[in-house]
Parts: C-alpha cells; sequence; structure tokens
C-alpha cells in the first residue's frame, strides 16, 4: 500500500518548501516598487498635488453678485487664461522682476566667485586649520534666512549697530544702506553671507575629487600654482560651477525672506519689492488667492525656462570643448 505526500496548502516550487526560482524572481522584480512607493506617495501628496491645485486655482476667479452677501453670492467661476494676463501686464509684478534682476546680478557673481576662491584657497597644501576654517566658511549657511536678515537688519541700523557708533567716533561719512541704491547692498550681502559656505562646500568637494597624479604631471611640467589653479583645477570643477550657478538663479527668482524681514526696517521695501513678496501680498493680503496662484505659476515658469535654457547652452560648450 503506497502512502502520497501531500504539499502543505500555500506552498508551491521546489521540495522543502521553498518557492521556486520563477516564483522568487517575480517577488524580486516587485521589490524596487515597493521601496519607491513611500517617496511616490510623498511626492504625490506634497508636490504633485499642491502644483495641481495652483494651477485649477489660477484658471478661476470668484464673481460677486450684488454686494457680495449671503448665500450664493461669491461664486468660483472659470476664468480661463484671465488672471495671467492680468499677472503679466501688472506693473507692480513687472518692477518687482526688474528688482530682483539687479538682485541677481550683484548676487550670484559675487557669491560664486568667493565660493571659488575660498575653494581654491581650502585645497592648497600650504593652508593651515583646514578644518576649522571650512567649518567657519560654511558656518553662516546653517543660520536660518530670517534670523540671519534679523541679525544684518539691526547692523544696518544707525541707532543701534555698532559699526555706525565706530564710524561716528573716526568722523566718518554714516551711509544709509537700508535706503535707495544701497538696499540692493544690503540685501545682497545677507544672501552672499549665508550662500557663500554651501557652494563652497560643493565646489571643494570636486577639487578633492581630482586626482594628485594631475598636479604632480603639472609640476613636472614647470606649472606654477597659479597655473595649475586656472588651467587644471577651475576648468575641472566647471561642472561644479555650473550646478552651483543653477542653484543661484533658482534662489535669487525665488528671493522672499530677506526684504521681508527689512520691510519693518525701513520704508525703501515695498509689500511687493519682490514677485514672491507680490504673490503673497495678493494672496494674504488681498485675500486673491487665483490672482496668487497665475502669479507663482508664472514665477515657476520663469524659473524653469532660465534654467533649461542655462543648462542647454552649458551642456552646448562642453559638447563643443569635447568636440575639440
Amino acid at each position: 500500500m503506497t502512502s502520497t505526500r501531500k504539499e502543505p496548502s500555500g506552498v508551491t516550487g521546489t521540495p522543502g518548501g521553498r518557492p521556486s526560482p520563477a516564483r522568487a524572481r517575480s517577488r524580486g522584480r516587485g521589490a524596487p516598487y515597493l521601496f519607491l512607493l513611500p517617496a511616490t506617495v510623498l511626492f504625490a501628496l506634497f508636490f504633485a498635488l499642491p502644483i495641481g491645485y495652483a494651477l485649477w486655482l489660477s484658471l478661476h476667479k470668484v464673481e460677486v453678485k450684488g454686494l457680495g452677501l449671503g448665500a450664493g453670492a461669491r461664486q468660483e467661476v472659470w476664468a480661463g487664461l484671465a488672471n495671467y494676463a492680468d499677472a503679466l501686464t501688472d506693473s507692480e509684478l513687472l518692477a518687482g522682476a526688474l528688482r530682483v534682476v539687479g538682485y541677481g546680478a550683484i548676487v550670484v557673481p559675487v557669491m560664486l566667485g568667493l565660493a571659488l576662491v575660498f575653494a581654491l584657497m581650502l585645497d592648497s597644501e600650504k593652508v593651515r586649520l583646514t578644518r576649522f576654517t571650512r567649518l567657519a566658511i560654511f558656518l553662516p549657511y546653517a543660520v536660518p534666512g530670517v534670523v540671519a536678515a534679523l541679525l544684518w537688519g539691526f547692523l544696518y541700523l544707525p541707532d543701534v549697530s555698532p559699526f555706525y557708533f565706530v564710524l561716528d567716533k573716526l568722523g566718518l561719512p554714516q551711509p544709509d544702506l537700508l535706503d535707495g541704491g544701497p538696499l540692493y547692498l544690503a540685501l545682497s550681502n545677507i544672501a552672499v553671507w549665508g550662500g557663500t559656505g554651501f557652494n563652497m562646500i560643493v565646489i571643494y568637494t570636486s577639487l578633492r575629487a581630482i586626482p594628485h597624479e594631475v598636479y604632480e604631471a603639472a609640476r613636472l611640467d614647470g606649472a606654477t600654482p597659479l597655473q595649475i589653479a586656472l588651467r587644471i583645477k577651475i576648468p575641472m570643477v566647471a561642472p561644479s560651477l555650473v550646478l552651483t550657478f543653477f542653484f543661484s538663479i533658482i534662489a535669487t527668482l525665488q528671493v522672499f525672506s530677506e526684504p521681508t524681514t527689512l520691510k519693518p526696517l525701513t520704508n525703501s521695501v515695498s509689500t511687493t519689492w519682490s514677485p514672491l513678496m507680490k504673490v503673497y501680498q495678493d494672496a494674504f493680503g488681498k485675500g486673491d488667492i487665483h490672482s496668487a496662484a497665475a502669479g507663482a505659476v508664472l514665477i515657476a515658469v520663469a524659473t524653469l525656462v532660465l534654467s533649461f535654457g542655462f543648462l542647454r547652452v552649458a551642456n552646448s560648450r562642453s559638447q563643443q570643448e569635447e568636440a575639440r
């Protein structure tokens, strides 16, 4: 009499209850998607969904009937591209964009220039206390933007600033940094002070990745440290310079905390000094979230176009250099 052995229910494949290779491979294919699922959900909830809602708001407007009182007096209706047309012809938004262009013309070259100089200095073999110096340069980046703006704002005020006290004792002129043209320098100084350290770390990391054999070959050919910096180091960290320039452009177009924090300290900073401040004023000052959404979308599109255009130009130049 022969007995038949039954496999436990739910177990298929090889003897001993192990899953078959085909089943194991099918499970392995789904593992990456399980790891990506949390990031995908977070991306959809906190990035894609808000963008979609902003686009939806920008295509609608509130229609008021009569005095706007009672139920149904305010109704959200389709507006099409009317909000975008109003934003593109808004003189305050355009004036804020021009101010940001002037602000960026100061911040971006000065900040990246200092970051490059500091990175080259730290990469030199003759520099001492490299770790302390690197931390000291990077530390301002760890200070929140609002705190940094408040700190510098009080240093700009003649009544409480120690700098004005020293200038007064020395009989030197005391410029008002919170009025007129010097205001751009005051705001740019805050951004440069806070952002140079981050860009320096990015460039310095790329410099440390360059093989030392390249430097040794250059020294054997008689190259001086200055020539090595100009002809070897800077060209080899060009991708990092492109990356830092890309980030700096985005941060410049989205300037908000510095002028908003300095606004209570001076009358030269209006509530619509930058495009983002104009969007904030429309949304929370005037209560017109539909116009604010249209302005925010235009700022995002302008940032995307400028960034994409710059990357295309940088990639084309790098391809031309490689072809040579």
